[in-house]
């Protein structure tokens, strides 16, 4: 099966930075998108940041200008830039991955498993 595996995640103080890693495997021909999204308890979980096959990116306005996605397409890898972080940015964050498994297959979603960040002084 398809599976996700993400890194990264850890304890920063408010203003320090954080790199998220999310590397793909399995039997995937293609991938139409790839993002994160984060989660507190309670709380619908939303979208942090998402980048297409194209290489278009949408971020979360409260993510604007700190954060940045970027890909490996010949990994298969996604990664998410966390500058300037906050404590409203403590939260689990998952990685998405949206993908094709033939030419004229179906379109499928896998989510990683989640790393929690928490920044705190």
């Amino acid at each position: 099966q398809v599976q996700l595996v993400e890194s990264g995640g850890g304890l920063m103080q408010p203003g320090g930075s954080l790199r998220l890693s999310c590397a793909a495997s399995g039997s995937i021909f293609s991938i139409n998108s790839m993002g994160w999204y984060r989660q507190v308890p309670g709380k619908q979980r939303e979208l942090v940041a998402e980048i297409t096959e194209g290489g278009r990116t949408k971020y979360a306005d409260f993510v604007k200008g700190r954060f940045t996605i970027s890909r490996d397409n010949t990994k298969n890898t996604v990664a998410l830039q966390m500058n300037s972080l906050k404590p409203e940015d403590t939260a689990v964050y998952y990685c998405n991955l949206d993908y094709r498994v033939a030419t004229y297959g179906g379109n499928f979603e896998v989510w990683g498993q989640g790393t929690l960040v928490t920044v705190s002084a």
